[in-house]
């Protein structure tokens, strides 16, 4: 069963705390982490690109010149895909890129990324964190007393105004809650810092 040290906002040890072996000690599975990941950016894709097609162009209706005996090739329009201002052929057109994976996969991919952060000691857990004001100083000094460098995603067990706040105008740092979660964040941010209520809820939603 892992363990990891427990450290207030000022940076001194106060406790350790044993993890679930089933959430943040399992080998982990680069297949379904990918898998996840290529699923999570193909949802992100928006889909809105468009061309228009020989029938959408403007003009076009004449024949630009007589079927033969001109020495040219027959054409039948001024808006086919070869003319200068024709229509696209075969270009993009909006549509859907999203595609379901299975919760299982999801769920796998998730506590696979956890144990890799225990592993490579890219995680940080806080006895609690909270503020009185919002304030940028004060999560600066926070992230500077944890020796948080880099990249770091700070994930709360529920909504947290002053923190979230207080966090959104550090460069690098970003907040996101336990049910938001997502592969690719655990991915991007090297560090992840989580108070102990984080822990609790990361262990009854992924048991």
């Amino acid at each position: 069963m892992p363990k990891v040290d427990v450290y207030d906002i000022n940076g001194k040890k106060v406790s350790t705390i044993d993890l679930k072996e089933e959430i943040f000690g399992i080998v982990p599975n680069e297949n379904a982490v990918h898998t996840v990941l290529v699923n999570y950016l193909a949802n992100q894709r928006q889909g809105t690109q468009s061309t228009k097609t020989r029938s959408e162009v403007s003009g076009g209706g004449k024949k630009p010149w007589k079927q033969k005996e001109t020495g040219r090739a027959r054409q039948g329009s001024t808006r086919a895909p070869q003319w200068i201002k024709g229509g696209i052929a075969l270009g993009p057109k909006p549509r859907t890129y999203t595609y379901k994976v299975n919760k299982k996969e999801k769920r796998l991919a998730v506590k696979s990324l956890l144990s890799s952060k225990v592993l490579e000691k890219g995680l940080v857990v806080v006895d609690e964190l909270n503020f009185k004001e919002i304030k940028t100083k004060n999560m600066a000094n926070a992230l500077t007393n944890l020796k948080v460098e880099g990249k770091a995603l700070i994930l709360l067990p529920e909504k947290n105004e002053n923190v979230q706040k207080s966090a959104r105008n550090i460069e690098g740092v970003k907040t996101s809650l336990v049910n938001t979660i997502n592969v690719y964040d655990l991915l991007n941010y090297t560090k992840l810092v989580v108070t102990v209520d984080t822990i609790k809820k990361l262990e009854e939603v992924y048991a």
